[in-house]
């Protein structure tokens, strides 16, 4: 992966400028925009670009006037770095769910690759306190855990979550659309969970209290459009009286990974490739093609055996003696009632 370096883009400096300027949040950032096209164009046009556009902030006047370059210097020496990057919304990385929301940010900064944001995504939100049920429920239904704080990539919150945010660079992306060198702020935080329903198709909360930052990223996720999903708990645990008023406000009552996955559409302009995978890992497990074949079949909803013997033409005991060898090789798992689940 190549170092993002001040030479890449000339317009860069300008997007970073517009980023640090007082009293212009995503909104108006994005209405400067659609009137100039571009930021260097705004800042040319010095504060009378502002009046034009119906804002008399005076600040926001004056910033134009003399912007904060050696801020703008201090985000390019962090760009510097290794894996560091600074997408802006003119960027084809820019995330395609992220740009359907009304106030996207006009710069995301990543560290790690940012591909990964063009990935098919599942927010896990819950609480900072979770109960040792409610950790194991949110390990079972996720292979990592992907959770920064709102503050600048160079700042991590908690400090002692630094190894986790290392881990997660490594191998994923950690985004935030605020400069490097942004303390972590409480009235950042919501704006942290708006971008994490919006990169997400979904947002599943495994455990959370009734007034909690969950309940605000689920209540964000159905204001974007996306789905929303909850876990039930027992009526005597507190963290769970927020999963349960999410389901009388509508949401999905989720028990397995397939409640989730059987209501997520594919990725907006990307090819869905999971069933093709799946089919080759068959092949690459059992050595048969007729074993890809039968997967196909298989939904990640509890399917019983006769319908799979209607879907796929072959006899109960051919499909008794797949889902076995299926089952062995970690493509699928049976579920109560004698029914089976494709696992992803």
């Amino acid at each position: 992966m190549t170092t993002q370096t001040r030479t890449d883009n000339d317009e860069l400096p300008y997007w970073l400028a517009l980023v640090r300027m007082p009293g212009v949040g995503p909104i108006m950032a994005r209405a400067l925009l659609a009137q100039w096209g571009t930021p260097r164009r705004l800042f040319d046009a010095g504060d009378t670009a502002m009046g034009t556009a119906g804002v008399v902030y005076e600040p926001a006047k004056a910033y134009l006037r003399q912007p904060d370059w050696a801020a703008v210097e201090h985000d390019l020496d962090w760009l510097i770095q290794s894996h560091c990057h600074a997408i802006t919304l003119q960027d084809a990385r820019y995330p395609t769910l992220l740009q359907q929301i009304p106030d996207p940010p006009p710069v995301l900064f990543v560290r790690g690759d940012p591909c990964r944001l063009a990935a098919m995504q599942l927010a896990i939100v819950g609480s900072r306190n979770p109960s040792a049920s409610g950790e194991r429920t949110a390990a079972e239904f996720a292979s990592q855990l992907a959770h920064t704080g709102g503050t600048g990539l160079d700042q991590v919150y908690p400090a002692r979550h630094r190894p986790l945010a290392d881990e997660i660079a490594a191998c994923g992306a950690l985004v935030s659309e605020f400069p490097p060198g942004t303390p972590p702020r409480r009235e950042n935080f919501p704006r942290r969970n708006r971008l994490i329903s919006a990169l997400s198709l979904g947002t599943l909360v495994v455990e959370a209290a009734l007034h909690s930052g969950s309940l605000i990223t689920a209540r964000q996720a159905a204001e974007q459009g996306r789905e929303v999903f909850a876990i039930p708990g027992s009526i005597h645990n507190p963290l769970a009286r927020g999963c349960h008023a999410l389901l009388r406000q509508g949401a999905k009552l989720v028990e397995t990974v397939a409640d989730v996955l059987e209501e997520l559409p594919p990725l907006p302009g990307a090819e869905d490739t999971a069933p093709a995978a799946s089919a080759a890992r068959a092949r690459a497990a059992t050595g048969h093609h007729e074993f890809a074949r039968f997967l196909n079949h298989i939904g990640f909803e509890p399917t019983a055996v006769d319908t799979l013997v209607e879907r796929s033409g072959l006899t109960a005991d051919q499909v008794s003696s797949m889902l076995v060898v299926l089952e062995l090789h970690g493509l699928v798992a049976s579920a109560p009632g004698g029914l089976y689940t494709r696992i992803h």
